[in-house]
């Protein structure tokens, strides 16, 4: 599996669009593939123990929610690692580059081996507090406890990743996931149905399956970052010493966008438990929905990838001009996507919400949520990819505002609110997140042509 990168553009002030829109889609159609793939390892789970049953949906939903919040910790290494790559490529500074993946592995394994202990011991406590229906809880505990054990295989995963796409490869991350999705799916056939004279473990089968396809993952990545091929390689374990200048520099840059995922994921947290408490059935159409949005993100989370690096490099070497029109045609290529995505989730919803289970009422409901995801496409997109943006100028202060007024001024509240006083139910919390998703919109579109990002150092 060779590992491939591209240039920076070797350009003026005049920036060709037309070769800026080839370098944003030779980033993000392999981001788009990966993340498309690394979402689908939880849609895979959700649609095939949906046909357990909606306590089987809303098991797996709640134990996903914690596990997000529990990977945030890693947030502002693998930003940090990002943003600094890629702008020691576009300085030409590849040995530099090294040492920042260098120090980023290591700090996540054992922060990793640390977190994977510590999630398995609690998690009794972590689906209790989850505010999980008796037929729920149970699944949810087996689900939480084997997944905990992959932590650290996903966390080195994500921070491998994040080096190789600082550096412009954002090909061989897609290619590791679609291999470690056909290990899940084979692996969620195999495990929850019971095939191959195995017996039919259900939901722990799904999770089974999971944690097998992270451990494959993690194993791919680190054999491709010591091929001699890579732009960017991992050194010896004996050659490597601890660097606290760039520790710092990637810390510096990246602990905003850490703060900004606990806020994003508390938020999150305290959300699906303001659903919880409307029983099984919704929480399992809420749960749908959360998935299928989950999968929205992805188009947007493609191109922020792609505005980052671009935006990185292209300041690295000392191109602020062509950083800024960089990311402004990156958000218009992706505003075409999730224009289109939008048309689907809007007028599919209830043919996507019965590929996950039969039950009447609860496709019926998550059609509903489906059609507000729908509408707010366009501004999920804006956010994402400007965002993105800003983070690889290292302006991650923004983003990091914009998700705490949107998730816990907006989302959080309004959604309590409307489902606690005006008895909305399902659709008054999910209009709080339809808010939230326009509000953070408006507050990164505004910074973002405000233009102070490119004026940061890292």
């Amino acid at each position: 599996m060779s590992a491939e990168t591209t240039e920076p553009i070797d350009t003026t002030d005049e920036v060709d669009a037309w070769a800026i829109r080839r370098r944003v889609a030779d980033l993000s159609w392999p981001a788009l593939v990966e993340m498309m793939l690394v979402s689908f390892v939880g849609v895979a789970d959700m649609i095939m123990v949906g046909r357990l049953g909606p306590a089987a949906i809303a098991a797996v939903g709640l134990s996903n929610q914690p596990m997000f919040f529990i990977l945030a910790v890693f947030q502002a290494l693998n930003v940090g690692t990002t943003a600094l790559v890629a702008r020691f490529i576009g300085a030409q500074e590849r040995g530099e580059a090294n040492r920042v993946a260098e120090q980023s592995f290591f700090v996540t394994l054992l922060i990793g081996i640390l977190l994977s202990v510590g999630s398995y011991a609690a998690t009794p406590w972590i689906i209790g507090a989850m505010g999980a229906e008796p037929d729920a809880k149970p699944l949810g505990i087996d689900y939480l406890q084997i997944v905990s054990l992959g932590i650290v295989f996903t966390a080195v995963s994500m921070c491998l990743a994040s080096s190789l796409r600082g550096a412009g490869n954002t090909k061989t991350p897609m290619k590791v996931n679609i291999m470690t999705n056909l290990v899940n799916c084979a692996g969620n056939y195999v495990l929850i149905y019971g095939k191959l004279g195995l017996p039919a473990f259900g939901v722990a089968g799904a999770a089974m399956a999971t944690t097998l396809s992270r451990i494959v993952a993690c194993i791919a990545f680190l054999f491709v970052m010591q091929s001699r091929d890579s732009l960017i390689r991992l050194g010896s374990v004996r050659s490597f010493r601890v660097r606290l200048d760039l520790l710092r520099r990637m810390l510096q840059i990246g602990f905003p966008s850490a703060i900004e995922q606990f806020i994003l994921r508390g938020g999150q947290l305290t959300y699906v438990r303001i659903v919880a408490g409307l029983g099984t059935v919704v929480l399992a159409s809420h749960q749908i929905g959360m998935n299928i949005l989950s999968l929205s993100f992805m188009p947007g989370m493609a191109f922020s990838i792609a505005a980052t690096t671009l935006v990185g490099q292209e300041l690295g070497a000392g191109r602020a001009s062509a950083a800024e029109k960089s990311a402004a045609e990156t958000r218009r290529m992706g505003m075409l996507v999730s224009g289109a995505m939008a048309v689907v989730l809007f007028f599919g919803g209830a043919r996507i919400a019965s590929l996950y289970t039969s039950d009447p009422v609860v496709i019926q409901q998550a059609a509903m949520v489906l059609r507000v995801i729908g509408l707010v496409q366009p501004a999920q997109s804006t956010q994402f990819i400007l965002a993105g943006g800003l983070r690889g100028a290292g302006d991650t202060k923004w983003p990091l505002y914009s998700t705490f007024i949107g998730v816990w001024g907006v989302r959080v509240v309004v959604g309590y609110v409307f489902v606690t006083f005006f008895h909305l139910g399902l659709l008054g919390a999910w209009m709080g997140m339809a808010l939230d998703q326009l509000i953070r919109s408006f507050v990164i579109y505004t910074r973002f042509r405000k233009g102070d990002w490119k004026a940061v150092t890292v």
